[in-house]
C-alpha cells in the first residue's frame, strides 16, 4: 500500500495510470486553493466526471473501506481535498454539507491569513480565531480532517490542541532538516506525536534537503532522520507533486486573486520558476521504489508498511472511518 497525503495539478488520464503504475493505493487531490463555495462545487463536480471517464483506473474514496476497495480491485483512489477553508465560507454549517460531497481533507490556510488563522507567511501570526476553533469542530463531527501544511507556527500548534481527532501536516518537511517557513518546527512535531497526528513528508526542491532530492536513497534518508525526531507512527509521505504544472499554475498558488504584486510561495526570488526537478523522480509512478529504499535504510518490513500507507490508514479511520 502506497498513500500519498497530497498532490496538485491536472489530474488527466496519463497521470491516473502513472499513478496506477506506480502503485499508489490513495492520493489526496487538490480541489481548489482559493475559491469560495461555488468554485469548489465546480471541482468536486468534475472530479465525478473525471472518475465516471477513468472508472477502469480510479475511484473516489471516502473512508479507509473505500481505500481497501481499490487497493483490491487494482485503481488509484482519490481522496477529495482542499488547500484552503475558503469553500466553507465563514458558514459554520458549510463542513457538514462539503462532507456530504465526498471532501474528507481541509487545509486551514493557504499562503495567507484568513478567517481561520494565520498563514506560514504572515510576518505575524495571529493565531487560531474564534471562527476557527468552531470550524475545526464541525470538521471532527463530519469526518473532514484538518491540515496544517501552510499553517502558521501559532495556528498550526492551537489548532493541534483544539482538534478531538489526529490532524494531518499532509505535505512538508522538519525545519531541523531544511529550515524553511513552510516546513515544521520541533515544537510542532512533539504535538502531532502527543496526538497521534502525522507529518506527510515532500519532495518539493524548496522545501526538501538537497540530499534527499539527489536520490531515492537520500530521501529514504530524510525519511529516516524524522522518524529518529517523531518515531515510527507519525510519518508518512506527501509529496506535493504537482501534474502539469507551469508558469500559468503556479502564478495563481501564489497570487489568486488577493494581490497584484508579484509573489513566491515557497520558490526563492532566483528560482520562481525554474526550482531544479528531483534527480530521481522524473514522474511519480518512480515512488514504487520507496518501498525497497526504505528497507535498504534498514527499515523492518512492518516499519516500511506504516511509513507507506498504514500511517495515514490509522489517521484517516480516526477522522473519518
Amino acid at each position: 500500500m502506497l498513500i500519498d497525503g497530497l498532490q496538485c495539478g491536472d489530474f488527466r488520464r496519463d497521470i491516473l495510470l502513472k499513478l496506477r503504475d506506480g502503485g499508489f493505493t490513495c492520493v489526496t487531490n487538490t480541489l481548489e486553493f482559493w475559491g469560495g463555495a461555488i468554485d469548489s462545487m465546480d471541482s468536486i463536480a468534475a472530479w465525478l466526471d473525471k472518475e465516471r471517464e477513468n472508472s477502469d483506473v480510479m475511484m473516489i474514496v471516502r473512508s479507509v473501506a473505500d481505500i481497501r476497495k481499490a487497493e483490491a480491485d487494482g485503481k488509484v483512489g482519490v481522496l477529495m481535498g482542499f488547500q484552503n477553508s475558503g469553500m466553507f465560507e465563514g458558514r459554520i454549517r458549510y463542513p457538514e454539507l462539503f462532507a456530504q460531497l465526498g471532501v474528507r481533507v481541509a487545509q486551514l490556510t493557504y499562503n495567507i491569513q484568513n478567517d481561520v488563522g494565520g498563514s506560514c507567511y504572515e510576518p505575524s501570526d495571529s493565531g487560531l480565531t474564534r471562527y476557527g476553533r468552531e470550524l475545526i469542530g464541525e470538521m471532527n463531527t463530519h469526518g473532514i480532517m484538518a491540515d496544517c501544511s501552510h499553517v502558521g507556527e501559532k495556528t498550526t500548534l492551537m489548532a493541534i490542541e483544539a482538534s478531538s481527532k489526529p490532524v494531518a501536516v499532509t505535505h512538508a518537511n522538519p525545519a531541523s532538516l531544511m529550515p524553511h517557513h513552510r516546513n515544521k518546527s520541533d515544537a510542532v512535531l512533539k504535538a502531532l506525536v502527543e496526538t497521534n497526528s502525522i507529518l506527510g513528508l515532500a519532495v518539493y526542491h524548496n522545501i526538501t534537503p538537497d540530499y534527499a532530492t539527489a536520490s531515492i536513497d537520500g530521501w529514504a534518508e530524510m525519511v529516516a532522520r524524522t522518524v529518529d525526531l517523531m518515531g515510527i507512527d507519525h510519518v508518512g509521505i506527501g509529496t506535493d507533486a504537482g501534474h502539469y504544472v507551469a508558469r500559468p499554475e503556479l502564478d495563481w498558488m501564489r497570487v489568486g486573486r488577493w494581490t497584484r504584486s508579484a509573489q513566491f510561495g515557497a520558490a526563492k526570488t532566483t528560482n520562481a520558476y525554474g526550482a531544479p526537478a528531483q534527480q530521481w523522480m522524473e514522474d511519480v509512478s518512480q515512488m514504487s521504489g520507496l518501498p525497497a529504499a526504505l528497507a535498504r535504510r534498514g527499515f523492518t518490513p512492518e516499519d516500511v508498511d506504516k511509513l507507506c500507507g498504514a500511517n495515514w490508514m490509522r489517521v484517516y479511520e480516526a477522522n473519518f472511518g
